[in-house]
C-alpha cells in the first residue's frame, strides 16, 4: 500500500469512529476529513469545493423548502384522518389503509416532517380507539424509508449518489428509475409490515402521559435528546432546564420505559425523552435545534389558509411531473441544450412557494438543515480523495478477488453486490446514510471500472442499501422519533427490522442484475 492509501484508510477510520460517537455535528466531521486530504495534497482546493456547487446538493436544500411549504398546507393530515378508520378498526384493517399511501408519500417528500405529522395522530388515535400505539408507529417509520427508496427525491441519499455519477460525466438517474426494484423491495417490505411485524412489537408499555390535559397556554412536547445537549451527564437538579430553554420537564423515558423514584438525580444520556410542559415559542425557538428532536407537537397554529392548501398539493404534482416528462427523449430532443430536470422543477417550486408565502420567506434559513447540505458537499470531495488516492481501487480488487472465490459468471456478481450491500448498510446503520453513499460509491466505480462493466447496478445497490436501515434506532432519524413517541427499546429494532434488513438484502442482490445488465 501506497502512502495516500493508508493516509486515506486512518482518514476513514477516524471519520467512522466520531460519526459513531456523535460528539460533533456530521457536516464539521466530513469536513475535517476533507481538511485533512487537503494538507496532504491528496484534493486540491478546487475538488474540495466542487460539491458545494453539485446540483444534488443544492436540490436537497430546496427540498427542505417545498416539504414546509407542503406541510403547512395541512393536507397531510387530513389525508390521514380520513384513512384511518373510525368504526371498530383492527390492526390489520388499518395498517392496510395507511401504511402504503404513507410509503407513496415520503417517496415525494421529506420523511421526518412526514413522521412528525403522523406519528402524534397516529398515537391518539390508536389511544381512542384502544390499540396499542407500538404496533404502529415503527412500521409508520419503515414505511416512510420504504417509500424514500422508490423514486430520486424520496431521500437525500439517492440525490447524493445521483450527483456523484454525474461527476463522472455519466448520465444520472431518472425520476423512477430506483422504482423498477424499490416498488418491489416496498410492496414485499409493506406486507411485512402489515401482516407480520405486529406479533414482533412491544404491546404498549405503561408510559402514557396525558399530553391534552395541561392548563391553557401549557402544552406538552416531546423532545429526544442528543449527544450535543449540554445537560448530558448531569441531572435535572444540577442542569436547569427551565432557564436554557424556557420549560418544566414533566418526566423521562429511557430504552422504552418511564424513569420512576427520584428521576431528578439521575443523570440525563443520550437518547433519553423528555416530557416538557412549555408553551408555542419553544418549538419557534428550538423546532431546529441540533440538541434534540422534537418528536411531536401542536403543529396546527401555523397552517396555511384555505385558498393556498390544494395549491401546494398542485405544485408538488407540478414538480414531480414535469421532471419525469423532462427525461422523456421527444423531449429531450424536442429542446436541445435544455434540461428539464429535478433541479429545474423545484427552483421554480420553491420561489412559487416563497412569493404566495407558503414558507416563512424571511425565516426560509430556518427550514433547511444546513448541516445535512454540508454533509452532503463534503461527501462529494471525501469520495473523490478516495479515487485520487488509489484506496478506491485497492479497495475494489480486494472485493472483486473475494467474489471470484465464490464462482464465476454470475456467481462472482452477486457475490460482489452482496458484499457492496453489506458494507453500505453496516455503514448507514452506524454513520449517517449520505456519508454511507459517499464511501460506497467510489468502490463501486473502481470495481466497475475494473471489470469492465455498466456500473450502474452497483449505484442503485448502494441507494438501496444507503437507506436500509432497519435493525437501529440511530440508522435513521425517523427511526429515532418514534423511539420517543412509542417508548421503544433498542432490542424492539432489532426484532422487527433485522428480518426486513435480510429481506431487501435478499431481494436487492438477486433483482438488481436482472433489471440493470452489467
Amino acid at each position: 500500500m501506497t502512502f495516500s492509501i493508508v493516509y486515506v484508510l486512518a482518514c476513514l477510520t477516524f471519520m467512522i469512529i466520531a460519526l459513531v460517537r456523535d460528539r460533533i455535528k456530521p457536516g464539521l466531521v466530513l469536513f475535517s476529513v476533507v481538511v485533512l486530504m487537503l494538507c496532504a495534497g491528496i484534493l486540491t482546493p478546487k475538488q474540495c469545493l466542487e460539491g458545494f456547487s453539485n446540483k444534488g446538493m443544492i436540490t436537497v436544500g430546496l427540498l427542505f423548502l417545498v416539504s414546509e411549504g407542503v406541510r403547512r398546507s395541512g393536507v397531510l393530515e387530513r389525508l390521514i384522518f380520513n384513512l384511518l378508520p373510525h368504526n371498530k378498526p383492527t390492526m390489520i384493517k388499518a395498517k392496510w389503509r395507511m401504511l402504503p399511501v404513507v410509503s407513496f408519500i415520503s417517496a415525494f417528500l421529506n420523511n421526518t416532517p412526514v413522521v412528525v405529522i403522523f406519528a402524534p395522530m397516529i398515537k391518539n388515535w390508536c389511544r381512542k380507539m384502544h390499540l396499542s400505539p407500538t404496533k404502529f408507529l415503527i412500521p409508520l417509520s419503515y414505511a416512510t424509508i420504504f417509500g424514500g427508496m422508490c423514486t430520486l427525491i424520496g431521500t437525500s441519499t439517492n440525490l447524493v449518489v445521483d450527483g456523484l455519477i454525474q461527476e463522472t460525466g455519466r448520465e444520472g438517474m431518472s425520476m423512477f428509475e430506483l422504482g423498477k426494484v424499490g416498488v418491489i423491495i416496498a410492496l414485499v417490505g409493506l406486507l411485512y409490515l402489515i401482516f407480520i411485524s405486529h406479533y414482533l412489537l412491544p404491546e404498549s408499555r405503561d408510559t402514557e402521559i396525558d399530553m391534552e390535559g395541561a392548563p391553557q397556554g401549557v402544552k406538552f412536547v416531546e423532545v429526544v435528546l442528543r449527544s450535543r445537549f449540554p445537560g448530558i451527564g448531569n441531572t435535572l437538579r444540577e442542569f436547569d432546564f427551565f432557564r436554557h430553554y424556557g420549560g418544566n420537564v414533566h418526566c423521562i423515558r429511557r430504552g422504552g420505559e418511564m424513569l420512576t423514584g427520584d428521576w431528578m438525580n439521575l443523570p440525563l444520556q443520550n437518547h433519553d425523552t423528555l416530557i416538557i410542559e412549555t408553551d408555542d415559542k419553544f418549538v419557534k425557538a428550538w423546532g431546529e435545534s441540533s440538541v434534540f428532536l422534537i418528536s411531536s407537537h401542536d403543529q396546527s397554529g401555523d397552517m396555511l389558509g384555505k385558498k393556498k392548501r390544494w395549491f401546494a398539493f398542485f405544485l408538488l404534482f407540478f414538480m414531480v411531473v414535469g421532471a419525469t416528462v423532462g427525461e422523456l427523449p421527444m423531449v429531450k430532443e424536442a429542446v436541445p441544450g435544455f434540461k428539464f430536470d429535478m433541479f429545474f422543477f423545484v427552483c421554480i417550486t420553491t420561489v412559487i412557494m416563497a412569493w404566495t408565502k407558503m414558507f416563512n420567506a424571511k425565516k426560509y434559513s430556518k427550514f433547511v438543515s444546513w448541516d445535512v447540505l454540508v454533509t452532503i458537499a463534503c461527501a462529494f470531495a471525501i469520495s473523490k480523495g478516495m479515487q485520487e488516492s488509489g484506496f478506491a481501487d485497492y479497495i475494489a480488487s480486494f472485493i472483486i478477488e473475494a467474489s471470484r472465490t465464490v464462482g464465476k459468471a454470475n456467481g462472482g456478481i452477486y457475490a460482489m453486490m452482496a458484499i457492496l450491500f453489506i458494507i453500505t448498510n453496516i455503514f448507514t446503520e452506524l454513520i449517517t446514510n449520505n456519508a454511507a453513499a459517499a464511501l460506497s460509491f467510489p468502490l463501486a466505480l473502481s470495481m466497475s471500472n475494473e471489470l469492465g462493466c455498466d456500473p450502474m447496478p452497483f449505484f442503485i445497490c448502494i441507494c438501496i442499501a444507503a437507506s436500509a436501515a432497519f435493525s437501529t434506532p440511530i440508522g435513521y432519524q425517523t427511526n429515532l422519533l418514534v423511539q420517543g413517541v412509542g417508548g421503544y427499546k433498542f432490542t424492539d429494532y432489532v426484532k422487527v427490522g433485522l428480518p426486513l434488513n435480510i429481506i431487501v438484502f435478499l431481494l436487492s442482490v438477486f433483482l438488481i442484475p436482472h433489471i440493470w445488465h452489467f
